[in-house]
């Protein structure tokens, strides 16, 4: 017979809608005595005050969940995590650094999925930057949380190689699949984990800003391209024309051997599709969103507000 794995008391630290597949899977193969969660925040037009995503599928699952504005010197919390008697605790995409006096409360202390190759991509947006910067590759690692950003020593690590036009939605969402893969085994093997170190130095990955997804037209082709999948779904690709905002929901690079002749940010082709000049290369612009629109065809919206060749978009 096949031994069963071992089923863990555990606290579990996340917030957005990416990290409820995690909390899924936890609660499916472990004691889940506690789900800790960034606190309610207004949300929409009207500003109504609603549990995150992890908050609200915990509280669906009648789990037990506390939602505290600060971690630090918060003796209460502290002491209500005491009281738990926790093998170990697990986070992702959590939101807050932890304090040294929480990390200390578990057996086996915490574990982390984070969806870079660390200590590349330190921070609270490493898929973003990782596309954003035009990497080929990546990882996703389990490390053992310390008071650091991310850190902690590697308990377990999957490298990949990124996919051309994968968006930064999309490979987040393969990274943190096979990041609980990764994550079951090491709770399965808590005792005789083999952490490695990280080198001090690494590589941080801001939030990402609304700026972030302005179109830089001076910038390359493939610059563009790269920051475009990487700033999807939020702030997504934006460019201004006549004061006002339009979004690029889907666009590529034009292969092209012509010298480049136009002004970075020139419409050089209005065809199917519109065609846009940048620092090195050409744009395809194919779907677009003007403020206060639906989304249509960049060449229906070009031929709506009477683009020409040469016109520039800022």
């Amino acid at each position: 017979m096949t031994a069963q794995p071992l089923r863990r008391r555990l606290a579990f630290f996340g917030s957005p809608a990416w990290a409820v597949p995690v909390l899924e899977a936890l609660h499916r193969q472990h004691e889940v005595a506690l789900v800790v969660t960034q606190p309610d925040k207004p949300v929409g037009r009207g500003l109504q005050i609603t549990p995150c995503p992890v908050a609200a599928w915990a509280e669906a699952k009648g789990l037990r969940v506390e939602k505290p504005a600060r971690l630090r010197k918060n003796l209460e919390f502290l002491a209500l995590f005491k009281s738990l008697g926790l093998e170990v605790a697990v986070t992702a995409a959590y939101g807050k650094i932890l304090p040294a006096e929480l990390l200390a409360v578990p057996k086996y202390g915490f574990l982390n999925l984070h969806p870079s190759d660390l200590p590349k991509y330190r921070g609270p947006a490493p898929v973003q930057w990782t596309l954003i910067n035009g990497e080929t590759e990546t990882a996703v690692c389990i490390m053992q949380t310390d008071v650091g950003m991310d850190t902690g020593p590697v308990v377990a690590r999957w490298p990949t190689a990124i996919g051309p036009n994968e968006t930064a939605q999309e490979l987040s969402e393969r990274l943190r699949d096979k990041g609980i893969e990764l994550l079951l085994e090491a709770l399965a093997h808590l005792e005789h984990l083999q952490p490695t170190l990280q080198p001090p130095q690494g590589t941080h990955a801001p939030m990402l800003r609304k700026d972030d997804g302005r179109i830089v037209w001076e910038r390359t082709a493939q610059e563009i391209y790269n920051r475009h999948r990487g700033v999807q779904p939020w702030p997504g690709s934006w460019f201004e024309f006549q004061g006002k905002r339009v979004k690029v929901i889907r666009m590529s690079v034009q292969d092209s051997a012509s010298p480049q002749v136009l002004a970075p940010g020139s419409v050089v082709r209005l065809a199917e599709y519109l065609e846009v000049a940048t620092g090195q290369g050409n744009l395809r612009l194919e779907e677009v969103q003007p403020e206060g629109k639906k989304p249509m065809s960049a060449a229906d919206w070009a031929r709506g507000v009477r683009l020409r060749t040469g016109d520039r978009l800022a």
